[in-house]
């Protein structure tokens, strides 16, 4: 079992069960699966940046990512529907826990002038969508062997009820936030 969700069912329930009052295990917040994204709108042009985008994000994620397609034409991006704009690849259990913890423990740390991560990016419902402008922060990723720098989103998605509550959760496993 992975140290993190380890620690989660350890410390961060009780602390949770604490901090909001629940009654009954079932209720507390827990981690349901953690979304990479990978958007290339220049894959129109040069089809090799998506291949090389997906062996990327297949190293960062540890599993084959799914290339996505357009689902609208729109003409003055000469862009099609069906085209190929991008890849995603969705953890669940053990390999969403490994990422979250190299994630908030070795990749944001490496980020440049890191100040920790903005705590007002959750939806209303408890998940948090954090935006990633150089991929190169993964330790995976050789950056003699990059031909461009991509940008990756990342959602995860808690099953907590209240942005506070998602909050709480995703301190307690780690998340740097600085407000």
């Amino acid at each position: 079992m992975s140290q993190l969700k380890v620690f989660y069912e350890k410390e961060a329930v009780p602390k949770l069960i604490e901090a909001f009052k629940y009654q009954n295990i079932m209720e507390v917040p827990r981690l349901k699966k953690v979304v990479l994204n990978m958007g290339l709108g220049e894959a129109i042009q040069n089809i090799k940046l998506l291949d090389a985008a997906t062996e990327e994000l297949k190293t960062i994620a540890g599993q084959k990512p799914v290339v996505t397609r357009a689902k609208k034409s729109i003409a003055a991006f000469k862009l099609r529907e069906g085209m190929p704009i991008g890849c995603m690849v969705t953890l669940r259990r053990q390999r969403m826990y490994d990422f979250f913890y190299k994630l908030v423990n070795i990749a944001l740390p490496r980020v440049r002038d890191f100040r920790g991560i903005s705590g007002k990016a959750f939806d209303g419902r408890g998940n948090y969508s954090l935006g990633i402008k150089e991929h190169i922060i993964f330790p995976e990723i050789d950056y003699d062997k990059i031909d461009r720098i991509k940008g990756l989103n990342i959602s995860v998605v808690t099953s907590a009820q209240s942005d506070e509550e998602g909050k709480e959760l995703l301190r307690l496993l780690g998340m740097p936030f600085r407000n």
